[in-house]
């Protein structure tokens, strides 16, 4: 035999009882209607609370609030920091960087285990003087490689001769036409 389903409204809902059904049957317009109120151990299993295990929190630096204060943590004051760069500084860089840098073959058996010593820092030198040895040792710029130009959105006009106006050929007539 077959069961019919039907959705029961008192099934997962509370129902009152005792005179509350009472006056709850003599007011309301529909008896069969849910009061809106589910049970708390049917509808959510488990209930909340019922674990038995506690939450720890981890134990780190990011967890301790003496040690993680909030201006450390707000992305929207991480403004951007200054940089300074003096002039025997770039000078020095200028210099180590107009030179080709060499790369060594790796070394194959026991050479390839002697650590790599790094290149001694050059001396600091005046800007001007840096940039003037730099120029000296390599042509900076030719014709041929140009210094690069600013962007522009305008087209820079080239003069270009066109034909001349009218005029008798035998008459003095200074101006030139240009498009």
């Amino acid at each position: 035999m077959a069961t019919r389903k039907v959705a029961d409204s008192t099934l997962y809902h509370l129902s009152p009882r005792g005179f509350w059904k009472k006056f709850r049957d003599a007011v309301v317009v529909n008896p069969e209607i849910s009061t809106g109120l589910p049970l708390p151990n049917v509808v959510r299993y488990p209930p909340p609370g019922s674990r038995p295990e506690k939450y720890a929190t981890a134990a780190t630096k990011a967890s301790d609030p003496a040690q993680n204060p909030y201006w450390k943590r707000d992305v929207r004051r991480a403004y951007p920091q200054l940089s300074v760069v003096t002039q025997a500084e770039l000078s020095s860089l200028l210099i180590q960087h107009s030179q080709p840098q060499a790369v060594a073959a790796p070394a194959e058996g026991q050479e390839g285990d002697k650590a790599s010593v790094p290149a001694e820092a050059p001396e600091p030198t005046e800007l001007s003087a840096a940039i003037a040895t730099i120029t000296a040792s390599n042509k900076v710029y030719t014709e041929a490689k140009l210094p690069p130009s600013l962007p522009n959105a305008y087209k820079r006009w080239r003069p270009e001769r066109t034909e001349d106006a009218p005029h008798d050929r035998t008459a003095y007539f200074p101006m030139l036409l240009f498009k």
